[in-house]
């Protein structure tokens, strides 16, 4: 803990990516989660499979962060 979380630069700085290690700080939670998301495929950002590597898009990441925002907004005024 304690280290600082940069998303990777692959293919130029306009798209940036982050490894399952780092979307896992993010949350604040395991990197087995973040693979188990992945696995159900109806939770957490959208990865890709680059290679032998899951790599996630700084803008899947967010539009995750926006659709739980709305979700738990839509809770609290039902």
């Amino acid at each position: 803990m304690g280290r600082e979380v940069t998303p990777s630069q692959v293919g130029g700085p306009s798209q940036c990516f982050l490894t399952t290690e780092e979307v896992a700080a993010r949350y604040r939670t395991s990197p087995a989660t973040v693979r188990w998301w992945r696995q159900v495929g109806n939770y957490g950002p959208k990865g890709i499979k680059v290679g032998r590597r899951v790599l996630y898009s700084l803008a899947s990441c967010e539009e995750f962060e926006r659709q739980q925002a709305s979700g738990e907004a839509a809770k609290a005024s039902a």
